[in-house]
């Protein structure tokens, strides 16, 4: 979030936030490439390693409590979206799903923990880089099993449908393969994390601004304070959410390029 001391050079009136605050300078120097948003990546990788290595060390019939989380979480990204979603093959997809799961998880909930409190996801472009793996891995493991000729006509020309509607569904057919599944996976996840961030920072700057104000106006600060609270809990969910729902968009894109028809 932005400082305070920001918002006094804007002057005594109370200036919204918008995309400017999430348009960050670099950390380092002038080099673009150590923005927050990035580092914040990086940090994610790191935080994401030694998290499972520290919980599957010193792996034990009766597991400590570090690995009783890890495995929780490898466990729901393997049965509930993997083997549910995918079918009898769906080991040999289980580390690319779960390795999505916990990078857009980890990332999405720095945008609430103190001192980091930035969503990596609120920046399109990283939701765009997931969405294209992604688009790769369903079209590949699609022409793989039933080769490209079969794969694109059974995408083209649905089975069972008058040839008069080819017309119609196939350029729609195309355009929802190639263009808008991941299009749609990658701006819903960017949409939801910057609609968040941008409303924990309306209601937390608001309240401080309402804070240096008359007497009337610290009187109210304290409700936008508990509200943008309040709100941090709902993000949280959210933030858990879309994890969930990209990984199991990708599992079920991967089920339907398995499927004999789709």
């Amino acid at each position: 979030m932005r400082s305070l001391h920001l918002l006094k050079m804007e002057g005594e009136g109370f200036v919204p936030p918008s995309t400017n605050d999430f348009n960050l300078p670099p950390v380092f120097g002038d080099n673009p490439y150590t923005t927050k948003p990035i580092l914040l990546v990086f940090l994610s990788v790191i935080v994401i390693s030694i998290f499972f290595i520290m919980a599957s060390r010193k792996a034990a019939v009766v597991p400590s409590k570090l690995q009783f989380a890890g495995e929780t979480i490898y466990s729901f990204v393997r049965n509930d979206v993997a083997r549910d979603n995918i079918g009898h093959e769906f080991m040999r997809f289980v580390p690319y799903l779960f390795t999505l799961f916990t990078f857009i998880l980890t990332n999405n909930i720095f945008g609430i923990v103190p001192l980091l409190q930035f969503p990596a996801m609120s920046h399109v472009s990283f939701p765009y880089v997931l969405a294209i793996f992604t688009f790769v891995v369903f079209h590949y493991v699609g022409i793989r099993k039933q080769g490209i000729g079969k794969y694109l006509k059974d995408i083209m020309f649905m089975p069972g449908v008058p040839k008069a509607a080819y017309i119609l569904l196939t350029p729609l057919e195309l355009a929802t393969f190639f263009i808008v599944r991941p299009l749609t996976l990658s701006l819903r996840l960017f949409a939801n994390m910057f609609a968040g961030h941008l409303l924990l920072l309306v209601f937390i700057l608001g309240g401080d601004h309402l804070l240096q104000g008359v007497i009337g106006l610290k009187l109210i600060s304290p409700f936008a304070f508990a509200f943008g609270i309040g709100l941090t809990f709902f993000e949280f969910m959210v933030q858990v959410l879309q994890a969930y729902i990209f990984t199991l968009l990708t599992a079920l894109y991967i089920a339907g390029a398995l499927a004999d028809e789709h």
